[in-house]
């Protein structure tokens, strides 16, 4: 008896250690991190959300922890222990079968692209290989009294009805919408929207001015394939790779008379200080785009511009850095 008593008491104090060096002394040590610059607790709805996300067991695919490694730039900057004051370990993840949502925030900042998403990934998506959270809405016939139908495209929708988040869906897309990086001295963002962006700060302070001038002074040549990529990364997930957008969520960019116009101004314009309810071919868009001046720079926004401007048919003339940084001096 003695000895089963030794085995299950050196068992039962190994456990504890483990529990004591894995799980309590780390928590001690998160709880004592103090917040970053600009990091908030969470709101009520997005703690809700929280609890839809791991219950749903989102964290099995998506990490929410950037590395400082090349390959993570596309994700944001390197995280800090500041960024997990409101967190809990969990959430950091181990498998990234998906992207990481650290920065999904500000990397997909439209609920409605979020709640297409959430209702069938491949409507924005086409690749994707995460399953569908329809269960998370419902279809009713008609809209109730203040709620909006999520614009699911037709051929993802279901025969009759429409599309009507449930509060679980509310909170997960709320929640998911509070993870944002905020900026930390001595970190660069490294992509800002998609990840993709220049390292330099944007073309309109005193740093990055002279280079753009002498980009433009010096003959400003459109790097296609850098132009290509920075839309992938930035633009992509809402305009579509086909530049077509998703009918009645986001804008196409093919044919759109403010991309293929040689006065780039309105164009310019949208890319640096972002829209909203734009009406396009007698279509109202009511989803909301971001703006990119404080993300990429007018080297890096000319060749999306230009990217834009020359492709799906369009054939609008090339734009420089030294237009855009004109646009973006005159503010919004």
């Amino acid at each position: 008896m003695k000895p089963m008593l030794a085995i299950f008491g050196g068992a039962l104090g190994i456990y504890i250690v483990i529990v004591l060096l894995i799980a309590v002394g780390p928590a001690i040590d998160l709880s004592r991190t103090p917040a970053g610059p600009g990091v908030q607790p969470l709101t009520p709805l997005q703690a809700e959300g929280r609890e839809v996300f791991a219950g749903n067991g989102c964290g099995y695919c998506h990490t929410q922890q950037v590395r400082p490694i090349p390959e993570d730039k596309v994700f944001g900057r390197p995280s800090a222990p500041g960024d997990y004051t409101w967190q809990t370990p969990e959430l950091l993840g181990s498998e990234r079968t998906g992207p990481d949502l650290t920065n999904v925030g500000n990397t997909k900042p439209s609920d409605v692209w979020q709640y297409i998403h959430l209702y069938d990934p491949r409507a924005v998506v086409p690749q994707s290989i995460m399953p569908n959270f329809k269960f998370l809405f419902r279809v009713v016939d008609k809209a109730p009294p203040g709620e909006t139908a999520v614009p699911v495209p037709a051929q993802f929708a279901p025969r009759h009805g429409v599309v009507i988040p449930t509060q679980k869906a509310r909170a997960l897309v709320a929640y998911l919408l509070s993870l944002k990086q905020t900026t930390i001295p001595g970190y660069s963002m490294n992509g800002g929207m998609g990840g993709m962006a220049s390292a330099a700060p944007p073309a309109s302070s005193p740093a990055s001015s002279a280079p753009a001038a002498s980009a433009a002074a010096g003959g400003y040549s459109y790097d296609a394939a850098k132009g290509q990529a920075l839309f992938t990364a930035n633009c992509s997930a809402c305009h579509q790779a086909t530049g077509e957008g998703v009918p009645g969520a986001f804008p196409p960019l093919k044919g759109n008379a403010a991309v293929d116009n040689d006065d780039p101004t309105l164009h310019l314009h949208t890319i640096l200080h972002g829209a909203s309810g734009v009406v396009i071919g007698g279509v109202k868009y009511a989803s909301t785009m971001p703006p990119f001046a404080g993300q990429l720079s007018d080297a890096d926004i000319a060749n999306i511009a230009n990217y834009e401007r020359s492709s799906w048919g369009n054939h609008a003339r090339h734009v420089t850095p030294a237009e855009v940084a004109a646009v973006r001096a005159k503010g919004k």
